[in-house]
């Protein structure tokens, strides 16, 4: 695949849908700044002027799983449709994919200007920040580890997301050298401004900008929605990532469905077939596999007028995505008994911690019930 035009315009490197989203949701505060032509006779512009906006180029390098890659294209057609130019990398392809992408994209990074990612801990982009001389950084959303980026900003620590803590593996060994860079680079500088585009309850380190997203363009483009009588409750990968025991895990939705009268199941894009298989059989739930990020699929309706989550990002986002509505989003705080052995020790209060902000800043109720 041949890079993406040079021009003039922000860079972003995405990997997941909602990546994608919070990067259109940043363009749409930001919109290119026509160049206007130079006087008849006019002198040249002075080097080293004030940055030049254009237009937007999203890099998307793909996931190995399916689901996201269906939704990451779906996305892509949306940003295509707002004049976004979308490059597809399959970086993960095979063992050579991630150095054909490095050696594609060089020339482009050592010249853009801004660069945007959607993900700091990934290693992917750790490996390729080395290669960009951006004097303008802004890092999105990618969910509930943008609080865990923050503080890690700021203390000072290794760039590894929080139910990884405590493992090193000798792959973590190898890319530790690149994750130490990656957090010099992504750290304010007299050099260099990084400014952070986020929905969730961060606190930014010390010369870090903060601007808040408050979904604007999704309430633009989406919706009002039709809303339906029942109860929905929305899924997590926290079983997936090996935090939450899957046994507990379906006791706490079969509970949460009968107490609530919920009808739905709206599936995280990483949830596994054979728990989901398992999870209709023994609730009876209708499985809703979302084609898009669940804040548009919202918006887009039909939704419930009640929403059930645990915790996750979208106790943060929907509230602002169905801003107006009259949607009740509901939170369900996680079990300390729920934790396999294997869990971070600092998974309780993390979880903890996306509830707790939730309730402060959306009002959020909590959900009673218990399994």
């Amino acid at each position: 695949m041949t890079a993406p035009a040079s021009g003039r315009g922000p860079l972003a490197l995405v990997e997941s849908p909602v990546q994608l989203l919070n990067v259109l949701e940043w363009s749409h505060i930001h919109p290119p700044t026509a160049v206007a032509a130079p006087r008849p006779g006019a002198a040249p512009a002075a080097p080293g002027g004030g940055p030049v906006t254009g237009p937007l180029t999203v890099v998307v390098l793909s996931p190995r799983d399916p689901m996201s890659r269906g939704q990451l294209r779906r996305m892509a057609e949306l940003a295509r449709d707002d004049g976004v130019t979308v490059r597809w990398f399959g970086a993960r392809s095979n063992r050579l994919g991630l150095l054909r992408t490095a050696m594609t994209l060089a020339p482009l990074l050592l010249r853009v200007r801004h660069l945007v990612i959607g993900d700091p801990f990934s290693r992917l982009v750790q490996v390729l920040l080395p290669l960009c001389r951006a004097r303008e950084i802004t890092v999105v959303d990618d969910g509930t580890a943008t609080m865990e980026f923050t503080e890690i900003l700021s203390r000072g620590g290794r760039l590894v997301r929080w139910h990884r803590a405590g493992r090193r593996s000798p792959v973590d060994a190898a890319f530790a050298i690149f994750a130490v860079a990656a957090r010099r680079r992504l750290t304010p500088g007299r050099r260099r401004t990084v400014e952070l585009f986020s929905a969730m309850p961060a606190t930014p380190p010390a010369g870090m900008a903060l601007r808040a997203n408050r979904f604007a363009w999704t309430r633009s483009r989406f919706g009002p929605p039709r809303i339906t009588a029942g109860t929905d409750i929305i899924g997590t990968s926290l079983v997936e990532t090996g935090v939450v025991d899957l046994d507990r895990y379906l006791a706490a939705v079969a509970t949460l469905a009968e107490s609530h009268g919920a009808t739905r199941y709206f599936a995280h894009r990483r949830e596994d077939t054979a728990k989901l298989h398992r999870l209709a059989v023994e609730t009876g739930l209708e499985i809703v596999r979302p084609d898009l990020p669940l804040e548009l699929v919202a918006r887009r309706g039909p939704i419930g007028h009640t929403v059930l989550s645990f915790p996750s990002t979208v106790v943060h986002t929907l509230p602002l995505a169905l801003a107006g509505t009259g949607v009740k989003v509901v939170v369900r705080d996680i079990d300390d008994g729920w934790l396999t052995h294997t869990a971070s020790p600092r998974a309780q209060g993390f979880l903890s911690g996306i509830t707790g902000t939730a309730r402060d800043l959306h009002g959020l109720t909590s959900a009673t019930a218990t399994a």
